[in-house]
């Protein structure tokens, strides 16, 4: 077996185990967010790096199509403002970069998701702390242990992996079925919201 056998072997068992063990509880996720964007309510994603690429992702999933042509669903990644990031970084700290945007946008009802492979990303645990004070439902997309993020959120998707590659690889993977079961739910009643 060559090296990138190995890796493809080793990330496939990584996202086979997070289907025996929290297809369920994703499913359960992605249904409370469909119903929510359909009662008219918002997602908002954020992440740092790797992660912010992918709540960009997702956000532009939902926002255009994910795989039917449907109509636009609203979901927000809070990392494509550089003018708000950079000023509230510069003004107070890159903590803050998420919090702000949570105050000053999501409403009770909404969905706050939060990404971080260590679950432990200054920024994205006080926007979920936040998110929940305000009466937001806050989801987590997470690694193995889950981080300190896992105390504020509703529903935490923990990869069962301590690898921040294999974990990034299926965090994509559970946005996309994520999204997958929005589209059906909302746009082709496949499930019950």
């Amino acid at each position: 077996m060559n090296d990138i056998e190995r890796w493809l072997r080793d990330s496939s068992k990584v996202k086979i185990e997070l289907a025996e063990t929290q297809s369920d509880l994703i499913h359960e996720t992605g249904a409370r967010i469909a119903r929510a964007l359909a009662e008219g309510r918002k997602l908002y994603l954020f992440g740092n790096g790797g992660s912010a690429g992918d709540a960009q992702h997702i956000a532009a999933e939902l926002i255009n199509r994910f795989l039917l042509d449907r109509g636009p669903l609203p979901a927000i990644a809070l990392t494509t403002n550089a003018s708000v990031v950079t000023s509230v970084a510069n003004d107070y700290g890159f903590t803050e970069i998420f919090s702000k945007q949570i105050a000053a946008l999501v409403r009770e009802g909404d969905i706050a998701w939060g990404l971080s492979t260590s679950g432990n990303s200054p920024n994205v645990v006080a926007a979920l702390r936040l998110a929940r004070e305000m009466g937001a439902v806050t989801v987590g997309l997470t690694g193995k242990t889950g981080g300190a993020m896992k105390e504020y959120c509703d529903y935490c998707i923990c990869v069962p992996s301590e690898m921040t590659p294999f974990i990034q690889e299926s965090h994509i993977a559970v946005g996309h079925a994520v999204c997958d079961l929005i589209e059906r739910t909302i746009f082709e009643g496949s499930h019950e919201i």
